[in-house]
């Protein structure tokens, strides 16, 4: 579980509330008076909107962490659009060693080092270091790297 705010988190907040709205679809899918048709157009309604907001959550991450990338004159900066790729990116824009991701594959450790590359990049930017810790925050991460690619 990477907490880096990057695409995995959109997928799996937006996979908790997929599920958290189907669940009164297959209880309405046993009742006999509703129609066969309706509670299967409305789960995939609702999937289809998730699958659009996680879409657009994706884009704005690596548009932002491609803009900091620029900005911070690291290069490679299209490997934000790569989703395992953007973690070798964000090591570098925090002049990490590269090593550094491996770690992100370990439990609790990928939290610790999520967060100190995180807060690299926010000093890379020449922005105080806690912007990186706001960035793991559910509702701030999504001002975060606009913020951070953005801002002067």
């Amino acid at each position: 579980m990477r907490m880096s705010g990057s695409v995995p988190t959109w997928v799996r907040a937006s996979s908790v509330v997929c599920a958290a709205f189907l669940l009164p679809v297959v209880a309405g899918a046993q009742d006999s008076d509703t129609p066969n048709h309706m509670p299967f157009a409305l789960g995939a309604g609702i999937i289809g909107f998730m699958l659009i907001l996680a879409l657009a959550g994706y884009v704005y991450t690596a548009l932002a962490l491609q803009t900091i990338a620029n900005k911070t004159n690291t290069e490679n900066g299209w490997l934000a659009w790569i989703p395992i790729a953007n973690l070798i990116l964000m090591v570098n824009i925090a002049r990490k060693p590269i090593w550094w991701i491996i770690l992100f594959f370990i439990p609790i450790a990928n939290i610790v080092v999520a967060v100190i590359v995180l807060m690299g990049i926010a000093e890379a930017r020449n922005k105080p270091s806690w912007w990186g810790i706001l960035w793991i925050i559910p509702p701030i991460s999504l001002i975060v790297p606009g913020y951070l690619a953005w801002s002067d």
